[in-house]
């Protein structure tokens, strides 16, 4: 009999490992709750990731795209423009605000850039 991963343990694992690092750190139970639900979104995790990957200014149109694929798993070439348009206002009305209100990402909307302010690589 060989070992599989499964879906279960792999979160139990996760969850525990979470646990672990959160342990004799001075965290509050606000700010734990916070990042939560801020990384509880996969739009917003795949938002921060380009972000980390590219490590500079991009459009927000860029990161929509780039965003499409990582969520699709497709080329860009075989993403619609309506695919793409969609990412970008689910970005741009509610997971970027989000993320720029908590300084993690900060956004010129005059010229739409993002950047990252806090993002590191993870």
């Amino acid at each position: 009999m060989t070992a599989t991963s499964h879906p279960e343990s792999d979160c139990v694992d996760f969850v525990l490992a979470v646990l672990d690092w959160l342990d004799g750190r001075e965290v509050s139970t606000g700010t734990v709750d916070e990042a939560f639900s801020l990384l509880g979104e996969q739009r917003r995790r795949l938002l921060l990731d380009v972000m980390a990957t590219y490590g500079e200014e991009l459009t927000l149109p860029d990161v929509a795209e780039e965003v499409a694929v990582r969520e699709t798993g497709r080329n860009v070439t075989d993403l619609s423009a309506e695919e793409v348009a969609d990412v970008y206002i689910s970005l741009y009305h509610d997971h970027l605000p989000r993320l720029v209100d908590t300084g993690l990402l900060a956004y010129d909307q005059e010229r739409d850039l993002v950047r990252p302010a806090a993002v590191r690589d993870f």
